[in-house]
């Protein structure tokens, strides 16, 4: 049995991980999905959704639990769960990044998707006139998002769970990560192949910044928690 917590990414909440956190319980571990500030059921204003307030929000969650975690964090989350990995590198048991950011010290989530000329998000993204949040369109979440989900009534569903002001602070944050600490924490890394948010170009890239222990592939766009939640846990069970 293990201690899973799951943490979602920009524009998610912990809704995105309901059918994993169910499979990951049906074998007998015990799972957080968490709601990050300003996301879900977790109301803030933008002004308080920052990289920290998202960072201390699950180093709460895991100061409740009296083992080790696994942190499995999706997208933005990658970097999210480096600096929580940073902060308490003694309560990780590992980590595991889906087609997540896996940030070198000193980048921002920002500065990756800037230089990923395959991404296909950051493009498309409407900032605010004071740039303090960005939102998406439909399209944006049905093509880029979720291309790879075919189900016409499930992508009704879920694509106007997407469409709210994300803050934009977080992905200007700055890794702030040392090899003592965070360097020392064991890391796994799930890459989705026809990714269109972070494309597999740039995952591979990021690859490069911190050694990983074993590197996964998922013929997947940038959600495999949503399009292929079974395969997705059936990697996470072989990690351990």
């Amino acid at each position: 049995m293990k201690h899973y917590i799951l943490v979602h990414g920009a524009w998610g909440a912990a809704w995105e991980f309901n059918k994993v956190a169910q499979l990951l319980k049906d074998e007998g571990n015990i799972v957080i999905a968490l709601d990050l500030p300003g996301h879900g059921e977790n109301k803030a204003d933008i002004s308080d959704v920052t990289m920290d307030s998202y960072v201390q929000t699950v180093v709460d969650a895991i100061s409740s639990i009296d083992d080790k975690v696994v942190l499995i964090g999706h997208s933005l989350a990658g970097a999210i769960i480096s600096q929580v990995a940073e902060l308490v590198p003694e309560k990780i048991d590992r980590l595991i990044y889906v087609a997540a950011m896996l940030l070198k010290n000193g980048d921002s989530p920002l500065e990756v998707m800037q230089h990923d000329p395959h991404g296909e998000l950051l493009p498309n993204t409407i900032f605010s006139e004071d740039g303090s949040y960005a939102t998406l369109t439909q399209e944006t979440v049905r093509n880029i998002l979720l291309n790879d989900v075919k189900n016409e009534a499930y992508l009704e569903r879920i694509i106007p769970k997407f469409l709210f002001k994300q803050a934009t602070e977080p992905f200007m944050a700055k890794a702030q990560l040392s090899d003592e600490k965070f360097g020392g924490v064991i890391k796994y890394y799930i890459k989705a192949s026809i990714d269109k948010v972070i494309s597999p170009s740039a995952q591979d890239k990021m690859l490069t910044n911190w050694q990983v222990t074993k590197v996964f592939t998922l013929e997947s766009g940038h959600f495999p928690l949503t399009s292929i939640p079974e395969e997705l846990v059936e990697t996470i069970i072989k990690i351990g």
